[in-house]
């Protein structure tokens, strides 16, 4: 269970994601991590894996998505909560507006595709039948360090 104060709950929930694209680092995946949480317990959760799952699909939240989905026996995930590491992109923030996801807390922008605010506003589109309650930058130096480091990494 993640602390009471709502700045410590994203922080522990964000350290669990970044725990997760660590996970996918050491796969060779690009560091995201995503943890789904529902009144204060991790339903699901998921690390990038396009590249070893053969699947573009296959990014962080999409698993977590899925997951959850089928823990929850609903496609439906209302009154749940998204931490990732890296801006939705669009592909991701679709399938979050229809999850119906109450919440997604993120910690680094992703200036190239990001769809919460950096390029694209799909998470709170008012043109849209769903949108969600965004909180974003929570442990934004570590959830972009690991980013950076990486690409840097491979370069």
């Amino acid at each position: 269970m993640a602390p009471d104060n709502q700045q410590h709950r994203d922080e522990y929930w964000m350290q669990k994601a970044l725990e997760l694209a660590h996970r996918a680092e050491s796969q060779g995946e690009v560091p995201v991590g995503a943890v789904l949480v529902l009144n204060d317990q991790c339903i699901a959760e998921g690390w990038n894996q396009p590249i070893s799952l053969n699947d573009p699909s296959a990014h962080a939240e999409m698993i977590a998505i899925r997951q959850a989905g089928q823990r929850l026996n609903n496609y439906r995930l209302c009154d749940t909560t998204l931490y990732v590491n890296l801006e939705p992109c669009i592909m991701c923030a679709g399938a979050i507006i229809h999850a119906r996801v109450g919440r997604v807390v993120y910690g680094a922008n992703d200036p190239k595709t990001g769809a919460a605010g950096s390029v694209f506003q799909l998470l709170q589109n008012s043109s849209l039948n769903h949108y969600c309650q965004l909180s974003s930058g929570v442990l934004q130096e570590q959830c972009a360090a690991i980013l950076s480091d990486f690409f840097r990494n491979r370069r």
